[in-house]
């Protein structure tokens, strides 16, 4: 029987289970960053991104922009890819719960010729890094709604730009291209368990703009995005 995905879901995904041993750790990783790679996660914020580093450069200063719950630093890197391809001076920063997640997306990142400034942290109770534009893909969904509005505010007050988060549209469609990219494109049984768990704890558009009210973020612009995703930006006044 098909789902009910009218109400949200949340269950504990087991990546975020802390017993995880390295290797699987490491193999679901790769999946992950596979997926997101495949589907050009990275993509749904890049163009504002870009805007806003041109008009920093512009001014003759790189933009500096914060990965929030980075896990393997996969659309921060193929973000700086593209502003190194675009002539874009970007200074990334990244952040994360898990050492061994932040260890990944520096090697990853140092094997690509990028150098990303780590923070270990809990976002969800930690003040964040101060930085001028702060992003944030497929994360909010493994909270809830009250850690998802403190989430947004620690990010207002840590932006002094613009804040980006792109996260599962919660759908059928959703659903069913989750199921089958998740085992098209990794054999890590991780992923392909998260991969389902996460798009039915995902949010509806409508529920993270009641959110996005509460946590101060007047004015942001909200649109669904390829592939069953929505993007929020919010530039501050």
């Amino acid at each position: 029987m098909w789902p009910d995905l009218r109400e949200r879901r949340r269950e504990p995904e087991w990546m975020d289970d802390p017993s995880i041993g390295a290797e699987a750790h490491d193999a679901a990783l790769r999946g992950l960053a596979r997926l997101n790679r495949v589907s050009r996660s990275h993509a749904i914020l890049w163009s504002r991104v870009a805007r806003m580093a041109r008009s920093a450069n512009a001014a003759g200063r790189p933009l500096l922009v914060l990965d929030v719950a980075t896990g393997s630093g996969d659309v921060p890197l193929a973000m700086a890819h593209r502003a190194r391809k675009a002539g874009l001076d970007i200074h990334w920063s990244v952040c994360d719960i898990s050492a061994h997640a932040l260890d990944a997306a520096r090697s990853r990142s140092v094997r690509s010729g990028f150098t990303f400034v780590g923070h270990q942290l809990d976002v969800t109770s930690h003040d964040l890094p101060a930085t001028e534009v702060s992003i944030c893909s497929l994360f909010l969904h493994h909270l809830d709604p009250p850690q998802v509005v403190g989430v947004l505010r620690g990010m207002r007050r840590a932006s002094s730009l613009a804040i980006g988060i792109a996260d599962l549209d919660r759908s059928p469609w959703g659903l069913a291209l989750a199921w089958l990219a998740s085992r098209a494109l990794t054999r890590s049984p991780i992923v392909h368990t998260d991969a389902l768990l996460s798009v039915r704890a995902g949010f509806r558009p409508d529920e993270i703009r009641r959110m996005a009210e509460l946590a101060g973020l007047a004015g942001a612009t909200l649109e669904r995005a390829w592939p069953a995703r929505w993007r929020l930006w919010w530039t501050a006044p």
